[in-house]
């Protein structure tokens, strides 16, 4: 969400979330109590128990990928010399434009996509529109491709006291109420939050001092 040096950047990812219990700190190969190979820090599982890409960030992932090798490695003698395609490089990799996205990208593509609907939300919704974005987000609650952020999402949204419910009459109420749903990811890392009172000039209208002319 990063506007100028005053404004907090975008989050990493949509909806922060806990790193499962096969998770370790350790990217080497390492074996739990019950004799099975500890993941990487941060992979996430999916709901079937194969480590999830798109809630995965891009370091996490490759790190995942270095163990597979390295244990393929052992179990296999090496026969011929590596090519200078196969040396290990120290350097950090740079993120690719054709590769599948990471939890990071998914989530930065993400955001710019709801503010986007809010800022082109009627100034006044009728009850039919109100409605529509309400399906619409329950329905997001529930396909958004990182399982884990969208479980967060609809667990913050469905809040017990109901302060968290969308608030669809406007354009207004509506976008302060994404800005403040962004918010709370932003508490949850650790980052600056961004003040609501400007979203409209971030997301629709530019700002004031004619920077996005």
């Amino acid at each position: 969400m990063s506007t100028s040096e005053s404004q907090p950047s975008l989050p990493r990812n949509l909806f922060p979330h806990q790193t499962p219990a096969a998770a370790s700190s350790s990217t080497e190969e390492t074996k739990d109590a019950n004799g099975m190979t500890k993941l990487p820090n941060g992979v996430i599982l999916d709901k079937d128990g194969k480590p999830c890409r798109l809630c995965t960030s891009a370091a996490s992932w490759r790190n995942l990928t270095k163990q597979a090798k390295a244990q393929g490695a052992t179990s296999t003698p090496a026969t011929t010399k590596p090519t200078p395609e196969s040396t290990t490089s120290t350097s950090t990799p740079q993120p690719r434009d054709d590769c599948p996205p990471d939890v990071e990208a998914l989530g930065r593509s993400t955001w710019t996509f709801l503010h986007s609907l809010t800022a082109s939300y009627p100034v006044q919704a009728t009850q039919e529109q109100q409605g529509e974005m309400r399906t619409f987000l329950k329905i997001f609650s529930r396909l958004y491709p990182c399982w884990v952020c969208a479980d967060d999402f609809r667990n913050w949204m469905a809040e017990p006291s109901g302060r968290n419910e969308p608030r669809l009459k406007g354009r207004a109420d509506f976008g302060t109420w994404m800005c403040e749903a962004h918010n709370e990811v932003n508490r949850k890392l650790g980052k600056k939050e961004f003040d609501c009172r400007f979203w409209e000039e971030r997301w629709r209208t530019g700002w004031k001092d004619g920077r996005c002319d």
